[in-house]
């Protein structure tokens, strides 16, 4: 007797009263309780139709297979089999699965790939249209009347020739979203400053007093001496310079080797600045581009302060603008045809009856090879560029200008944000910087004023007095509580949280000016650059600020006209009238003395 649904002799054997079937008992008290009815017939079927059925005690006998030598070793044969069979599918199924995992990860990747050339398309178009929409002006429109008007006489007056003033440009503003970074930021910065103490790596006191020249680097031209601004990027330890010569330089201070010359600019590099974090570099500078622009359907260009030639030569003009008149003639300026016909200078040129002419910052960006690349070129000045000052989230830039505008501009886009003008009508900026939290900033004027402005609502918010002559740099110390300020007569130290003078320094004669004026990063020493350059231990309100050592201008010209404190001071940068840069530190710790 065999089991019905397994087929094997059972152990408890039971029946069925309805079918008379016989199974396991086990399999069919199961097989009952999840279905209910019999597995054989389907008919309903309970626990109370299984009888048990008795019987003897059954040894079951061993199979064919198990009784013989031989046959294990065939079951083992079979099972061998079975097991090298399973075992294949099994590889062949991992097999499968890699291919679609390595799949599945190659278009991640190539998906990856994609969408990161589209990010980069996007932000070069955007870049490429901000710095179209900066260097095509947005005009005011002119209205213009379709019929000539009629004279007493009958005869038709003749149509006005003569270019229109530009429009005034639309700027986005600063937006709300970046107001808050702003804010987070100065909130950040404000909290470190707090719990923020003097590196014990900065250079001592008795160490300053034994500072001496320790390299000379003739970084610009011969023909057009002069350094003009410093800036110093301390993750590196490298220098750059603007000089005269229109040029910026970017000087390995631990090699005494020139990274990058930077040419670009026509006219002298009045401030550089390179961006804490990243490979930005700004300069600006007072260097001219000419803008042209169309006139009522028409092709006539007007041009200024670029060409040069007697009256009946073939050639360029230079506009003087009450003694030249431009005579009929065609000029390829850029790729451009440029005519213009004989008339006055006060109507066909970009004069102060004119068109202004355009001042220039630029943007470059470090490449893995050294190499610096123009990113963006601002024209948003109409007069020489006197300062640029990095934000400290260093996604924002200001540019300070003699127009008597400053801007504010985003980094990565290029973008003028914002570009405030000051209603009092001074005769512009000659000097500009952030506070070291950011929501303030400090220029000074040519007027001899200093004028603090807050940042998120572009409002001037004080204004210091007091200097004789424009204000040729500021510095704000570490603390946030000291404004430097320096100008044609001397240095004058302010109380921000007073908003007054607490000291002033007259250094030098008054025909000497002082020229450069800068807190070290920790805000310990104050440099000052005239005739000479002397280091100042950074007292308080009421305590002594010391002069602790006295650096001749080793020049010749006796003009110092910058001066940079390196890394916890360890050294200090100073640029002269001459073409050479400085490195005053401790005997020993030279650098290579030329380069």
């Amino acid at each position: 007797m065999h089991c019905a649904i397994s087929g094997e002799v059972p152990e408890q054997p039971v029946v069925s009263k309805k079918s008379g079937i016989l199974y396991e008992k086990r399999l069919i008290e199961r097989h009952i309780s999840e279905y209910g009815k019999c597995p054989i017939t389907g008919e309903p079927l309970t626990m109370d139709d299984i009888v048990p059925v008795k019987a003897g005690k059954i040894v079951k006998p061993r199979t064919v297979q198990t009784a013989s030598i031989p046959g294990m070793l065939g079951m083992f044969q079979n099972e061998w089999d079975g097991l090298m069979l399973s075992n294949f599918a099994l590889e062949q199924q991992l097999h499968t699965a890699r291919q679609e995992l390595s799949h599945a990860l190659y278009q991640h990747d190539a998906a990856c790939r994609v969408i990161a050339r589209l990010k980069k398309e996007r932000d070069e178009a955007r870049s490429l249209l901000a710095q179209a929409e900066r260097q095509v002006p947005m005009y005011a429109s002119e209205a213009v009347t379709e019929n000539a008007s009629v004279l007493s006489n009958g005869k038709r007056a003749a149509e006005d020739d003569d270019m229109g003033q530009p429009g005034k440009r639309v700027r986005p503003g600063i937006s709300a979203n970046i107001i808050t970074e702003l804010t987070d930021c100065n909130a950040t910065l404000s909290q470190q400053r707090k719990k923020r103490q003097i590196p014990p790596t900065l250079a001592p006191i008795g160490g300053l007093e034994r500072y001496t020249q320790l390299s000379s680097h003739p970084l610009h031209k011969t023909s057009k001496p002069g350094i003009l601004s410093i800036d110093i990027q301390y993750s590196k330890d490298i220098i750059a310079t603007g000089g005269v010569d229109a040029t910026a330089v970017v000087f390995d201070r631990s090699t005494g080797q020139i990274v990058s010359t930077l040419s670009g600019h026509s006219k002298k590099v009045t401030s550089v600045r390179f961006v804490a974090e990243g490979e930005f570099f700004l300069t600006g500078s007072a260097d001219k581009d000419l803008l042209i622009s169309n006139h009522q359907s028409n092709y006539r260009r007007a041009l200024c302060g670029f060409f040069k030639k007697k009256r009946g030569q073939i050639g360029p003009w230079e506009c003087n603008c009450n003694m030249h008149f431009l005579r009929e003639g065609i000029f390829v300026l850029n790729s451009y045809f440029v005519s213009f016909r004989g008339s006055g200078c006060a109507s066909n040129c970009w004069c102060g009856t004119g068109y202004p002419m355009i001042k220039t910052v630029r943007v470059w960006q470090g490449s893995e090879d050294g190499n610096y690349d123009c990113r963006h070129i601002l024209k948003d000045h109409t007069a020489e560029v006197q300062a640029v000052t990095v934000h400290a989230t260093n996604n924002y830039f200001v540019t300070a200008s003699l127009d008597n505008t400053w801007c504010f501009y985003d980094l990565s886009s290029g973008l003028c944000m914002a570009q405030v003008a000051d209603a009092s009508k001074t005769d512009g900026y000659s000097s500009a910087a952030f506070h070291p939290d950011g929501l303030i900033l400090g220029t000074g004027t040519s007027e001899a004023v200093v004028k603090i402005w807050d940042v998120k609502s572009q409002a001037n918010v004080a204004k210091f007095e007091g200097h004789a002559g424009p204000v040729t740099a500021i510095s704000f110390s570490e603390n946030g509580y000291f404004l430097a300020t320096a100008a044609h007569d001397s240095v004058k130290l302010w109380d921000l949280r007073k908003l007054k003078n607490f000291r002033t320094f007259n250094l030098y004669d008054s025909d000497t000016p002082t020229n450069s004026v800068e807190f070290d990063h920790s805000g310990s020493y104050l440099g000052i650059a005239g005739s000479d350059i002397r280091v100042y231990q950074v007292g308080s309100v009421k305590a002594d600020w010391n002069c602790i050592k006295t650096l001749p201008d080793l020049s010749g010209t006796g003009r110092a006209t910058c001066v940079k404190f390196g890394p916890d001071a360890n050294y200090i940068a100073v640029g002269s009238m001459d073409r050479n840069l400085r490195i005053f530190g401790l005997p020993g710790d030279e650098a290579p003395l030329e380069s």
